[in-house]
């Protein structure tokens, strides 16, 4: 049973990620005309080098045919790269272009930069080593489903 505690601090929690989230995004590329699944998909093809439309589409929790129009608007940006695969001609592998690297990496270090900056700033060198011991619990919650 979860603790009264417990669920302030989920909802705690919750609330300063997603406003840090949005904070992140609000300091990098603000012009990018990519929506957050786009740049989702950009991220998933940085971890793996090519992957198939029907692999992006269910990693992502969309239908097929919203991947391919997401897809398509990638492809017009130059950001992915189309190729057909070495055992099935017929099947089309998705990967990142050197111009959706190049994005990527831009937005990275825009938001690093930003997010260093904002650390230094706010808090005491105490508060920066609690911040450290903090990305191990937060780093497993991620492997929770």
């Amino acid at each position: 049973m979860v603790q009264l505690d417990d669920s302030q601090l989920a909802s705690d929690l919750r609330t300063v990620v997603s406003r840090l989230t949005k904070k992140l995004r609000s300091h990098s590329s603000g012009r990018s005309p990519l929506s957050m699944t786009e740049r989702s998909v950009i991220k998933l093809l940085d971890e793996h080098p090519m992957l198939l439309p029907g692999e992006l589409a269910k990693r992502e929790k969309v239908t097929s045919q919203s991947m391919s129009q997401i897809l398509g608007h990638l492809l017009e940006l130059g950001y992915i790269i189309r190729q057909p695969l070495e055992t099935d001609r017929r099947t089309v592998g998705i990967s990142l272009s050197e111009a959706g690297k190049a994005f990527l990496d831009t937005t990275r270090h825009e938001r690093d930069e930003w997010l260093a900056d904002a650390i230094q700033q706010t808090c005491s060198p105490d508060d920066q080593a609690l911040l450290r011991r903090a990305l191990g619990p937060l780093n497993r919650l991620l492997g929770v489903d």
